[in-house]
Formats: structure tokens, C-alpha cells, sequence
């Protein structure tokens, strides 16, 4: 098993993980904010170190989904020794929406 993989945001990933953390920081506390911190820190270390230990996702075979909080899924896929992070999905919205 390789280790360490490269992790790379898409702009749309980012823009996701930006608005999230904006939703947060006005409806949840610091505490819960650092937890959700922590949690996504932790899923994209185990994804860096195992890429295929999250199940596929059923829009696509290529695409893996990690459950970061039950609010939260990272959407996915490897790309040689590049993970590439196409989504910070909030389960909150229409699964119609998601874009990967």
C-alpha cells in the first residue's frame, strides 16, 4: 500500500469548503467549527494514505465518497499519485446538485 498521496482542491471543492465553513462559523459554535475541522483533517489524512478505503460513489465509478460529518460528504478520485478533491457536498441540499 502506498502512503501519502497528494492531495489537490478543485476550485469548485474549494469554493464548497468556503462556503460551509462561512454556514459554520454563523450557526455553529468554535467548538463545533474545530471539530469539523478536525473530522475533515482526519478523513483527508486517511484518504492520503489509503485512497480506495471509502466506498465509490453511485453517480460515478471513478469517484470515491467519504462521510466527513452526517451533514458533510468529500467526493473524490485518485489520480495516479494525486488525490484530486472534487466536492465538499452538504448533505443539507438537493443530492441533485452535486457536481463531480
Amino acid at each position: 500500500m502506498k502512503s501519502g498521496y497528494k492531495i489537490r482542491w478543485t476550485d469548485h471543492a474549494l469554493s464548497e469548503l468556503e462556503d460551509t465553513l462561512e454556514h459554520l462559523e454563523k450557526n455553529w459554535t468554535g467548538r463545533e467549527l474545530k471539530n469539523f475541522s478536525q473530522e475533515l483533517d482526519h478523513t483527508i489524512e486517511l484518504i492520503s494514505k489509503n485512497p480506495e478505503l471509502f466506498p465509490t460513489s453511485k453517480q460515478k465509478k471513478t469517484v470515491r465518497r467519504a462521510v466527513v460529518s452526517k451533514f458533510n460528504n468529500l467526493y473524490y478520485r485518485q489520480n495516479n499519485e494525486t488525490i484530486e478533491i472534487l466536492s465538499l457536498f452538504s448533505n443539507r441540499q438537493n443530492p441533485d446538485k452535486i457536481k463531480i
